[in-house]
């Protein structure tokens, strides 16, 4: 894969210039911490890089194609009144993938107990965990995470680091936020900055 280059881009929220002349590049492997105060824009640049909003400056080259990337959101984009298996093999159907690998994924993310359950029945960090299972379920090398760590107890930010380094030993790119340190030990873990 190539890297992904970004050069002087400008972010736009409403009528509001959220940053400008944001340069990084992103190689495979990496894992990104982009880290910031509340109202950056790191969201904004998440959401720039997954397609979401258009830059008003600057330059994306070798931006990933969408079946290569996963965006997980603030929310868990998951139906409450489904299982988790459910909502994982809809999350499957809906890429046109086999689901065969679903109740590994959560098994993995330790939640195949509830895998029956409806996920409006599940805790905050089970359902958080339901959501993160589609990273596996739907294995794609370009991970774009908005604040994935809320919600989870100890066990389960050890497991995301665990996730992480993974994908990193394969080859896989992570761009994350989260205004919970990572652990230092992660291979290729870089800290970026965003500021006005």
């Amino acid at each position: 894969m190539p890297d992904l280059r970004i050069t002087d881009l400008a972010v736009q929220r409403g009528d509001r210039i959220v940053f400008r002349h944001f340069s990084a590049t992103l190689a495979s492997g990496d894992i990104i911490h982009l880290q910031g105060r509340n109202g950056a824009g790191k969201t904004t640049l998440l959401e720039t890089l997954v397609g979401l909003r258009l830059p008003v400056e600057g330059t994306l080259e070798h931006l990933p194609e969408p079946q290569h990337r996963h965006w997980l959101g603030h929310r868990n984009g998951l139906n409450p009144a489904l299982t988790p298996l459910e909502n994982l093999q809809f999350w499957c159907a809906l890429n046109a993938e086999r689901s065969k690998g679903v109740p590994a994924a959560l098994e993995q993310l330790g939640v195949k107990a509830q895998s029956h359950r409806p996920v409006g029945s599940l805790s905050t960090g089970q359902r958080r965990r339901v959501a993160l299972a589609r990273l596996l379920a739907v294995p794609r090398p370009w991970w774009f995470l908005d604040e994935p760590l809320a919600g989870l107890d100890a066990d389960g930010l050890q497991l995301i680091a665990e996730l992480l380094a993974q994908h990193a030993q394969t080859g896989g790119t992570t761009l994350i936020t989260s205004h919970q340190p990572l652990p230092a030990s992660l291979p290729r873990l870089r800290v970026l900055a965003l500021t006005r």
